[in-house]
């Protein structure tokens, strides 16, 4: 994680936690803090539990950035990509952000469609995180992580580069439903992706087996 990067997520949490205090006075006792797909919220909690899904969860996004390199045991090191490792990070951290944003929003008696604010943010989050797929490398904690990926190299590098194609396809998709209200569909162009990169890998592990390869 770069110096840059280091403060601009300090400066995230730092904001997200001065607008809970803020806005918190203002809040109900019990406030939303899950809606369906079609925007009906579904689970509530206490209003100190922001607390946790907004500065908590991206404080914790940022504590995994430096602390997964470390435990990354020898030839599953995360050093050799470390760049787009700390992309794929920082992309998350971002996605927690915005979605506070929005559940805070909600909050405070704002009109906003849950349901299609997250699931345009999870396709825009798949779609970015696509176009860095196929420079992950072997490891234990992000990408398309199957028992016959990480088993073999060339896998893991033919899964990842079809992975990079079917993410950004199934996010571009997804957004495109879920605009047009179809969030039940963009549910599962968001999914579909995940799926058909698992069963790739699978298939591709068998393909080496089969002529001795492996």
């Amino acid at each position: 994680m770069t110096r840059k990067v280091f403060f601009f997520e300090i400066l995230l949490i730092a904001a997200a936690l001065v607008a809970t205090v803020l806005l918190y006075p203002r809040l109900p006792a019990k406030v939303p803090i899950h809606w369906n797909l079609h925007s009906q919220p579904d689970n509530y909690g206490p209003r100190w539990v922001l607390y946790l899904l907004g500065p908590g969860f991206m404080a914790a996004v940022m504590g995994l950035t430096w602390l997964l390199p470390w435990l990354s045991p020898k030839r599953f090191e995360i050093a050799g990509f470390l760049q787009t490792y700390n992309r794929v990070m920082l992309l998350l951290f971002a996605m927690m952000a915005y979605v506070f944003g929005a559940l805070l929003w909600a909050d405070c008696g704002r009109a906003i469609d849950m349901g299609r604010t997250i699931l345009c943010g999870a396709c825009l989050f798949l779609v970015l995180v696509g176009n860095v797929m196929g420079k992950l490398r072997r490891n234990f904690y992000i990408g398309v992580r199957t028992p016959w990926a990480l088993a073999d190299e060339r896998v893991w590098n033919a899964t990842h580069r079809f992975a990079a194609k079917t993410f950004v396809a199934g996010g571009l998709v997804g957004l495109a439903l879920s605009l047009g209200g179809l969030g039940l569909w963009a549910v599962v162009a968001i999914l579909l992706p995940g799926l058909a990169s698992t069963v790739y890998s699978l298939i591709y592990y068998k393909q080496l087996e089969h002529r001795q390869e492996l």
